[in-house]
């Protein structure tokens, strides 16, 4: 997946939100790949030969760091969406087809 081109012009209210709330989704996607990424990891460590106690403890203070980061980063996105909600011209213009233009 590459990273989308945005340019600039005459954009609408209506296509800057879509455009957000894209980004959201990808930022959302990643996320859940970083996730993934830590369990496997935590799969191969579990499953190795001679894996000791400490190396468990490593494990899980780096799957507690992953975790933490991400969730932070999840309540900001959160944040981000509940922005469209709370924005007057989004919400008027979404429920009566306008498109935002005044």
């Amino acid at each position: 997946m590459g990273m989308p081109i945005i340019m600039p012009g005459d954009t609408t209210l209506d296509q800057a939100v879509t455009d957000l709330i894209i980004s959201v989704a990808m930022q959302e996607t990643s996320l859940s790949h970083i996730l993934n990424a830590e369990g496997e990891k935590m799969e191969t460590i579990i499953s190795m030969e001679g894996t000791s106690p400490e190396d468990l403890m490593r494990m899980n203070q780096s799957a507690e760091l992953i975790t933490g980061a991400v969730t932070r980063l999840e309540l900001i996105l959160q944040s981000k969406l509940e922005l469209f909600v709370r924005c007057p011209s989004v919400t008027s213009s979404s429920m009566n087809g306008t498109g935002g233009e005044s």
